[in-house]
């Protein structure tokens, strides 16, 4: 499809087909549009509900055991929030008021909530509005109570004076110093995925039974059975009525409106949902529109137990819903369309709860409403078949038909991977919107078992939050970890500890004026003790972390739903759960920009002796301000991304030193603390604290992100990419995680079946290549930069930024910019 000569995706056809008002694509999906469009340009609303009823609860529960607490605060909520059923909808089941809405967390920004309300309104990114009343009960009934009471008050306190410099600016511990950054003040939990499964097979009735047949076989006389065991059985129990009760105030309502309703069909379906909600989330599915809405209710009120970060995920939904369609189309009760009508209700229901970042830094790090809630298909069965289905392909559809940055697919790619499933994700990918983003079981797998994993808990994992994966009922690890600057490392060599932007604080390691270093080995190891000296300050972060958490959280939903925590009693925020695997990681920030910066120093000052190290240092003090001659220089040095072996050798001993730093002394915390390469939106913040680099970068733009190579500075095709991430990785390392990796490429460089199957070849390349993750921007840079210039006619255009896709118009001016400088490539 052209235009002028122009080749535009069909994402972007359809946004130019609506400007002249064509909106034959939307035939067939009348209901989806209508509920979509009934909230999709409004700004987000803060619904205050959860957080004043879980204050009341709070309060009047002070002196229990955390875990009896917080189950008795969502009972105390699930009697009192308001429930409500959207018009049209088919899936019932919200955590606030019509339209897009966030919900607060006051045991998490409590210290600050009455400020930061003020805030939100005209925050750049991703701003939510309050009401006045609304406004005036978090700042008289809800903030107040919290205050020094917040896991991020007793971080502060906690962390080591030395450590905190890192952390939080010294005069604002609520301003982030970008350097070591902690990330467990701003969510309740790291990216998580339930066990569906269990509520469909089981049900909460089911699951409430087990809990009290434990509590009725404790020792009376034990005292860890008393004060330990029995408060934990108790809160699964109360947590199961709370949710229990929560669906069956929907059914009543259902029931009402029903009454009310003079639409003959819209009645029927208010029927149905009313004898749905009576039956599900309680009792097991017996059929496939009842195992929806029970994992719909599930995943909304784990959503209100808590914030985890990058969302609750959905696990395999291919997988677990699978039986249930199958079942239904043989005996008829569905069609294909039917089924896809129903998951498209839970995509457009998905789409207006919004995950609400109070703290400045969290929602500097999750731009454009970010969300993860990761939909899992493909992959292998736990024997080790291919895991393909009827319903995967209808995923796929869903995605290709419908263009709604909701939900985060993801897309497990495999050596015996299906040639009509690779065929169909690649089709999927030139739609344009990002999605799906793909996971090499290639690579996950193995890694799965090194860290103690089963066969069969390896092969049955889901993609979770942005690019992770997690063993539902293995995976044990919940808290938040430290993102750490290793471009900051570079600055401080450069400056000796010092960084421009703080002027004469010294803030690192006085590791000498690199002016008087004669030798490549000598400016080296100062990186190497900066960079280490950060590691070591993330590690006694996430040391103090951990073992402060559970004085502050819980998770009695999470925990009913484990295997691990029903048979040990033990709530899922425990630092050690027996049985269990811990998996944590640390993330190397500006992977791409410290290895251009580390070539360049090298191959210009040290060995090709074109620039002197005072001459460097001037021109990146000035910002280059008249010494384009020498950026021009810095820009032009061997670059990571182009399968050069001189940068990429550099590029994997970056690797290598981060690697040895956690294989040596993650065993002390007690998990398997990985290396990750997965920064969301934070590349662009921590930008703002580095001034101008020796690749070439401009002081206080965005540094590389993931795994990526800088933008433009990839010149030798997708390929070489692929390439430079394979010679970086260390693959005799297990303490490896997620690498993210964006590519971008023209929508001319894909078009046709030509298109299709080059773009399946180079998917498969990436597998072979045992990379982790990928994922794809389809777009024409001339399309981002009108929307930049006139959003209001594109309001509907979706990118994928950082393992989600956005909104471009959402996002703020910096990271829009950073889309757009993402390096376009014209060829396969």
């Amino acid at each position: 499809m052209t235009t002028c000569c122009t080749v535009y995706s069909p994402h972007e056809q359809r946004i130019q087909e609506e400007m002249l008002g064509k909106n034959d694509f939307k035939k067939g999906r009348e209901r989806i549009y209508k509920i979509l469009e009934s909230f999709n340009t409004q700004r987000p609303i803060i619904d205050v509900e959860r957080a004043k009823y879980f204050t009341e609860s709070m309060k009047e529960t002070e002196g229990e055991p955390l875990v009896l607490r917080w189950s008795k605060a969502l009972l105390h909520i699930a009697k009192n929030m308001t429930v409500y059923i959207d018009d049209d909808n088919l899936l019932v089941g919200r955590g606030g008021q019509p339209g897009r809405y966030g919900m607060l967390f006051p045991e998490l920004d409590g210290d600050f909530l009455d400020v930061a309300i003020e805030q939100l309104p005209s925050r750049v990114e991703s701003p939510f509005n309050i009401s006045q009343a609304d406004a005036d009960i978090v700042i008289n009934e809800i903030a107040p109570y919290w205050k020094g009471k917040t896991f991020h008050e007793n971080l502060t306190k906690a962390l080591p004076k030395e450590t905190l410099k890192y952390t939080y600016d010294p005069k604002d511990p609520l301003k982030s110093r970008f350097i070591v950054n902690e990330t467990a003040s701003f969510r309740s939990s790291i990216q998580w995925v339930h066990d569906y499964e269990r509520v469909l097979k089981r049900g909460f009735k089911g699951i409430k039974e087990e809990a009290e047949q434990k509590l009725a076989a404790l020792d009376p006389l034990s005292p860890v059975d008393n004060m330990e065991k029995a408060p934990f059985l108790q809160a699964v129990i109360n947590v199961c009525d709370a949710i229990v009760l929560w669906a069956k105030r929907h059914a009543k309502l259902a029931a009402e409106l029903a009454e009310k309703e003079a639409d003959q069909t819209r009645k029927q379906e208010l029927l149905e949902i009313a004898e749905i909600c009576q039956w599900v989330p309680e009792n097991p599915a017996r059929n496939f529109r009842e195992a929806v809405q029970s994992q719909w209710f599930t995943q909304m009120f784990s959503r209100i137990e808590q914030k985890t970060g990058t969302i609750i995920s959905n696990g395999r939904m291919d997988q677990y819903f699978y039986p249930y369609y199958k079942k239904d189309l043989a005996e008829g009760r569905i069609t294909p369309e039917k089924a896809v009508e129903l998951l498209e209700c839970m995509w457009v229901a998905m789409a207006q709860f919004i995950d609400l970042y109070v703290s400045p830094t969290g929602g500097a790090f999750n731009e454009g409403y970010a969300h993860w809630e990761a939909v899992t298909i493909g992959g292998q069965t736990p024997n080790g078949n291919d895991a393909t289905n009827e319903l995967t392909y209808l995923f796929l559809q869903s995605k290709q038909e419908f263009p709604l940055n909701y939900p985060d697919l993801a897309a497990r790619i495999h050596a015996r991977s299906p040639e009509r499933y690779m065929h169909e994700v690649a089709l999927t990918i030139k739609e344009g919107s990002g999605f799906p983003k793909l996971i090499n079981d290639e690579e996950v797998v193995p890694l799965l078992l090194s860290k103690g994993a089963k066969f069969e808990e390896a092969y049955d994992y889901a993609v979770s939050g942005c690019s992770e994966a997690r063993m539902p009922n293995r995976d044990t690890f919940t808290s938040g970890c430290p993102y750490v600057n290793f471009a900051a490392a570079v600055e401080m060599v450069l400056h000796n500890g010092k960084m421009l932007l703080t002027g004469d604080e010294v803030i690192g390691l006085e590791t000498g004026d690199p002016r008087d270093f004669k030798t490549w080995d000598e400016f080296w190891s100062a990186y190497l003790a900066q960079s280490t000296n950060f590691l070591k300050h993330a590690f006694i972060q996430q040391h103090v972390i951990v073992n402060l958490r559970p004085k502050h959280f819980a998770t009695p939903l999470g925990s009913a739903l484990h295997d691990l925590c029903m048979e040990n009693c033990l709530d899922l925020h425990t630092p050690v759960i027996p049985g269990g695997i811990d998996m944590g990681y640390f993330e190397l920030m500006g992977y791409g920009t410290v290895v251009d910066s580390l070539a360049a120093v090298k191959k210009l000052v040290f060995e090709d002796k074109r620039i002197t190290m005072t001459e460097l240092i001037e021109a990146l003090k000035c910002n280059f301000e008249g010494k384009e001659a020498i950026r021009q220089m810095l820009l032009n040095a061997p670059k990571y991304g182009n399968n050069d072996p001189y940068v990429d050798s550099i590029a994997k001993e970056v690797d290598r030193e981060a690697l040895e730093f956690t294989r040596k002394y993650s065993k002390e915390l007690g998990v398997h603390f990985d290396l990750r390469l997965v920064p969301f939106t934070s590349h662009v913040p921590f930008g703002k604290v580095v001034s101008a680099s020796p690749n070439g970068r401009k002081a206080y733009t965005p540094l590389s992100d993931g795994s990526s190579a800088s933008h433009g500075a990839d010149v030798n095709g997708p390929t070489a990419v692929l390439l430079s991430n394979f010679n970086s990785k260390n693959y005799d390392y297990r303490e490896r995680a997620s690498r993210l990796l964006n590519i971008k490429f023209t929508p001319s460089c894909v078009v046709g079946e030509e298109g299709t199957q080059k773009l399946a070849s180079f998917i498969r390349t990436w597998c072979d290549l045992r990379l982790w993750h990928l994922q794809f921007n389809i777009v024409n840079k001339e399309t981002l930069l009108k929307a930049k210039k006139d959003p209001d006619k594109y309001r509907g255009l979706i990118v994928r930024v950082a393992g989600y896709s956005a909104y471009f118009c959402d996002l703020s001016p910096d990271l829009q910019d950073d889309i757009i400088a993402r390096t376009e490539h014209s060829t396969i």
